[in-house]
């Protein structure tokens, strides 16, 4: 995957309250009985746990589509969070980004890949290597993906 765009967050952001429905729902929309709401969800504050360490990050390509990461998808990275063995992580390997699972295998490190077409990338002491932050969350759509809303 390769990043296009990054976007932070602003504090001037505009926001809407969503209803968020007391009842859990298997996969399903919430029973007409439960004509209720426990609060509002406010968005940002569901994703953006620490507003000043964390970014939007849109992906492109198919590396990472077995971990629910497909073209197009916005991923929330939180740089404040310290990368361990198994996060999926935003890195930066010899000037390029890319995000994958982080693996530590005894004293070697490698970046692995969610789709069995492409292979891991060991990181190896002469690599200029850097994590820019865990991936907390990945945003898509299911409906509406070729076609403008």
């Amino acid at each position: 995957m390769q990043i296009l765009t990054t976007y932070f967050p602003t504090s001037h952001s505009t926001s809407a309250p969503v209803r968020l429905y007391e009842h859990t729902v298997p996969a399903g929309f919430p029973s007409p009985a439960a004509d209720f709401t426990e609060r509002t969800l406010d968005l940002n504050e569901y994703i953006v746990k620490r507003p000043s360490a964390t970014f939007f990050v849109k992906v492109m390509g198919d590396s990472m589509q077995n971990a629910g990461m497909y073209d197009g998808d916005i991923i929330v990275v939180d740089k404040s969070l310290r990368a361990v063995n198994g996060n999926i992580v935003l890195a930066m390997v010899q000037g390029e980004f890319t995000v994958k699972r982080l693996q530590h295998e005894g004293k070697r490190v490698f970046l692995w890949p969610e789709n069995a077409k492409y292979q891991p990338l060991e990181i190896t002491p002469e690599m200029d290597f850097m994590v820019w932050g865990v991936v907390i969350h990945v945003l898509h759509k299911l409906y509406g993906h070729d076609r403008a809303d």
